[in-house]
């Protein structure tokens, strides 16, 4: 059977290094839409801190101490996507031994970081924009819509621009996503900031 989430307790503090302009202009967008509820998109190459960026985000927000629920869009499975995702109810199909919250549920309350948005295939693309736009889940198995409340922010590094236009990423899901958006540039864009990085792993 697929075992609830566990439900991941308040993010510890996040301490962004960096002192070159690009980074700094990227840590004040941070701290100012973490006071707001609305959906942050993080784009940047693999490796450039964006899971970093979306906690520090949580961990400034009033939704702080809720909890911060990361998934791994690349990893999810089609068929089972609807049981991850909303959670099912015990015996729903075969193996489902246990009720399961499902990510978005787990998430109630706090932030639910989708990380890879770009590798969603197009159908659960729709299944994710319906929440979006109802704001409810229906766990696999019930019969009645969940109310859920979460903050999201999703993370690629694909171009999702490009991908709306051939058609691989959905136009209405692409505009409920691009509400803020901010690109984290490579460690050799900024290289000003690799001897602060430096001292801090060094440090701890």
């Amino acid at each position: 059977g697929i075992a609830a989430p566990a439900m991941h307790p308040a993010c510890r503090p996040v301490r962004l290094v960096g002192r070159s302009s690009s980074f700094t202009s990227i840590r004040a967008i941070a701290d100012t839409v973490a006071k707001r509820h609305c959906t942050v998109m993080i784009l940047g190459e693999t490796g450039t801190g964006k899971e970093m960026i979306a906690r520090y985000i949580h961990t400034r927000s009033d939704r702080a101490n809720k909890p911060f629920i990361p998934v791994d869009c690349s990893a999810i499975s089609e068929t089972l996507f609807e049981s991850q995702m909303f959670g099912h109810v015990a015996g729903a199909f075969t193996g489902a031994v246990r009720e399961s919250l499902g990510f978005i549920r787990a998430a109630h309350g706090g932030t639910l970081f989708l990380d890879e948005i770009g590798e969603l295939p197009l159908l659960l693309q729709a299944k994710l924009l319906r929440v979006l736009q109802e704001r409810c889940v229906v766990p696999v198995g019930e019969a009645h819509p969940q109310p859920v409340d979460i903050r999201l922010v999703v993370a690629t590094h694909r171009d999702l621009a490009a991908m709306v236009r051939a058609g691989t990423f959905r136009q209405d899901l692409y505009y409920r996503l691009n509400i803020i958006t901010t690109t984290l540039p490579p460690l050799r864009e900024r290289t000003d900031d690799i001897v602060a990085l430096a001292e801090h792993f060094l440090s701890v």
